[in-house]
């Protein structure tokens, strides 16, 4: 398909990854998207493209420079956000990826995500509403009671009411075991919540008829096991038929270096703010079982760190092209070797150290978005096999992968920006060009929904033992098959990623073999940077197998970013892994005072 030439994505590298590469047209194959197929996938990408052109990029300035305020009590927003949360809702995105008998189309994951990145690198201010709200929707699906589920998820798919993610706390914030927001049953079988909630993306707006809090809370005793989850919503009553306010009062609204557009909240549950609120405590309804709130939760907090991930790629993919585009109009200097005055400058993308800023942006974007869509295709593989062992292997492979999909790429995704910033220059520091509020919106990637230090914990010091390994060892098999299938047609960069992968199972089985957790997580971040440079280096190799199909041109663009990161991105792995092998604990040992 021709494309439109687009700042916001690029369509041609989207397809080709859709398509070409991990072949989504075979999930057809499955019941579960048997009505689906190639047309049905361009269609929903393409008007995800048109609205995001339409509704939401032309208002994301405006969202950064009138960032949300309280106004009497209530949190005030420009009017353009709920216009293009209108045409989202209408479109039947909020439902796409639902099952039928949700009123859902059933959409494949990663046609879904696919899609969805367009908005985020539109205007990732305000789609994080949806965001937020088809996460807590697929919560509710899967884990609440049918009773809940009839009530909840219908206006919330409609785009009626929205939803919202509360764990941290004024003094909690990724500790969550030492969360001291209670939940008391009472004698009618629904809970009274009370306690204090910081850092509340989307928690008090006027853009839905009600707000459905999914809370953290606590019924037991200390740590993660005395947790359950709630929901909590603004409103009492029931669709159409809203009659109390809950106790769920906005204390106030956090000010924040980018992302403006999602309105941030600290929330106070049962203060007695409201009339008729006695301080007894807000209303909420037990999701599942007492005890497993944070079992409960990690699917939505799963969901939320893929979409990060793919918040940060999108972001990065936006800042690379309209890098790009400037580089190739910016007239400026001459090429190196040229000291004769007389001849004429050149565009600045003829410089090498633009281009290397150039090839390196592209290169992060490109990679983090295959890792996305790739994790994407897992889940809906998992989700839909029939086979039970195989649909078991699937999942814990996703498992592995997700702190490396949502980590790496805001990592480097806001990297992206800040290069794109540097190829500008003066230009790129200035409002008059988007890439400053990029690179501030993209900033917030790395913390939330688990920082970097956190997901690289995750990845060692759980995710990569998880079943006695078989993740991990599932990972190795699958890149180490792609080796074999670019031996031949690939012998230069084949063996670059090939002898990575040996030394990353080397070292992570060095690592454990002591059985010294203190020392082997010490220095847990560099595992997962190199890690995820090996596993993109792999899926970058991987997709050199599939250029068959592919336009000249465009199987030259992809195979010159692929062997650019093999050969200038992935050796800096080989220092991550010799640090990590040597078990050095200097920053277990290191005195406090001289840090």
């Amino acid at each position: 398909m021709e494309h439109k030439k687009s700042l916001i994505l690029d369509a041609a590298e989207q397809d080709f990854c859709l398509y070409d590469w991990l072949d989504v047209e075979s999930l057809s194959r499955y019941e579960r998207f048997a009505d689906h197929n190639r047309d049905t996938f361009e269609g929903l990408t393409g008007l995800a493209r048109e609205l995001a052109e339409e509704y939401f990029e032309p208002h994301s300035r405006k969202a950064d420079l009138n960032e949300p305020k309280l106004v009497d009590g209530k949190v005030e927003l420009i009017p353009e956000v709920a216009v293009a949360l209108d045409a989202f809702a209408e479109a039947g995105f909020m439902g796409a990826t639902m099952d039928a008998e949700h009123r859902g189309f059933q959409v494949p994951s990663v046609v879904y995500r696919a899609a969805f990145m367009w908005f985020q690198a539109a205007n990732v201010g305000t789609v994080s509403y949806p965001l937020l709200t088809t996460a807590a929707a697929n919560l509710i699906r899967e884990h609440a009671s049918a009773e809940l589920a009839a009530k909840f998820l219908p206006p919330m798919l409609e785009g009626r009411w929205f939803g919202t993610m509360n764990l941290s706390e004024p003094d909690v914030g990724s500790s969550l075991g030492d969360l001291t927001t209670s939940a008391t049953e009472a004698p009618d079988g629904t809970y009274r919540v009370r306690g204090d909630k910081m850092w509340i993306s989307a928690g008090d707006h006027e853009l839905s008829e009600n707000i459905v809090h999914l809370v953290l809370a606590r019924t037991g005793g200390p740590g993660v096991k005395g947790l359950s989850l709630f929901i909590v919503p603004k409103w009492l009553g029931e669709p159409g038929a809203l009659t109390e306010r809950n106790d769920v009062a906005l204390v106030g609204i956090n000010h924040k270096m980018g992302y403006r557009g999602t309105v941030n909240t600290a929330l106070a549950y049962g203060s007695g703010h409201f009339p008729g609120g006695d301080g007894a405590g807000a209303v909420g309804y037990l999701i599942g079982e007492a005890g497993r709130g944070l079992h409960y939760m990690f699917l939505m907090m799963n969901e939320a760190r893929i979409g990060v991930g793919a918040s940060a790629v999108a972001l990065g993919m936006t800042g690379f092209l309209h890098a790009s585009e400037y580089a190739r109009g910016r007239v400026q200097g001459r090429e190196l070797g040229s000291k004769d005055p007389a001849n004429p400058p050149v565009p600045i993308i003829r410089h090498p150290d633009v281009r290397r800023m150039l090839m390196l942006a592209k290169a992060y974007a490109q990679g983090g978005t295959a890792l996305i869509l790739y994790a994407g295709k897992l889940l809906d593989e998992s989700e839909a096999e029939n086979d039970s062992a195989e649909r078991a292997s699937l999942k814990l492979l996703l498992e592995v992968l997700t702190p490396i999909a949502k980590s790496w790429s805001s990592q480097w995704g806001v990297a992206a920006n800040d290069l794109a910033i540097q190829v500008l220059g003066g230009s790129g520091y200035v409002r008059d060009f988007p890439l400053e509020q990029f690179y501030r919106d993209n900033r917030l990637n790395p913390i939330h929904e688990g920082t970097h230090g956190i997901q690289a914990l995750d990845l060692l010091g759980r995710k990569v033992l998880l079943e006695g390994g078989a993740g991990f060892a599932q990972l190795l098999q699958r890149m180490r098959a792609t080796c074999e299938r670019a031996a031949a047609a690939e012998p230069e960069l084949t063996p670059l990623v090939s002898k990575r992968i040996d030394r990353l199972e080397e070292v992570t089985r060095q690592l454990w073999a002591a059985g010294d957790a203190q020392t082997a997580l010490a220095n847990a971040a560099h595992y997962l940077e190199a890690a995820g440079d090996i596993v993109v280096g792999w899926l970058f190799l991987d997709q050199l197998t599939a250029l068959a199909s592919t336009t000249q041109a465009f199987a030259a663009q992809k195979r010159e970013t692929v062997r650019f990161f093999i050969t200038h991105v992935l050796p800096r792995a080989d220092a991550d892994l010799d640090l990590l092998a040597s078990q050095d604990r200097l920053l277990v040992d290191i005195d406090d005072a001289l840090i």
